[in-house]
């Protein structure tokens, strides 16, 4: 069975959907309640991790199963630099490329990695006076601190990644059992 594709953008449009969606399908396959809280925190997140490595969503959503086994599925279109790349396939169960199967796949995702943009990134000096107002106060650091990654990681039986050009395809599969 495959679900209704839902799509998302930055504006949070499709988002509830794809949340109401999950719990359609879970109730219509009978899970339990903790098995169908399971499907959409799998949903919530990887919702929510694109949008944090790719900066800009502009997604399609979709969930397929078949007997106990459940495919949730996202492609997105992002501008890919390395630091995306990196975050993105650290996510993945095995951490490789699953779009790089194939010889040419892999002789693609070579060229792909190697003209990646590095990230450009501008470093400024503070004035003396803000330093001393800033001594002894934690700065909070922007970055992506990965929390989506580990409940998927944790949770999931497989996370998938696959890159081809500026198109990332994500996996998450769980067998409810």
């Amino acid at each position: 069975m495959k679900s209704d594709v839902i799509m998302i953008n930055n504006q949070g449009s499709g988002f509830q959907e794809a949340v109401d969606m999950t719990k359609k399908i879970a109730e219509y396959k009978s899970l339990n309640h903790q098995d169908s809280l399971h499907l959409q925190l799998f949903t919530e997140e990887m919702l929510s991790m694109i949008h944090s490595i790719t900066g800009e969503v502009k997604a399609s959503f979709w969930i397929e199963c078949e007997g106990d086994l459940f495919d949730l599925h996202l492609s997105t279109k992002t501008i890919m630099d390395q630091e995306k790349r990196q975050l993105l396939l650290s996510s993945a169960s095995s951490r490789k490329n699953e779009a790089a199967k194939s010889f040419l796949g892999k002789l693609r995702d070579a060229f792909e990695k190697a003209m990646a943009s590095e990230v450009d990134r501008q470093y400024f000096e503070l004035p003396p006076n803000i330093l001393v107002d800033l001594t002894n106060r934690v700065i909070a650091d922007p970055e992506w601190d990965g929390y989506e990654r580990s409940v998927l990681l944790k949770l999931a039986d497989d996370v998938k990644i696959g890159i081809r050009g500026g198109v990332v395809d994500m996996t998450v599969s769980k067998k409810f059992a």
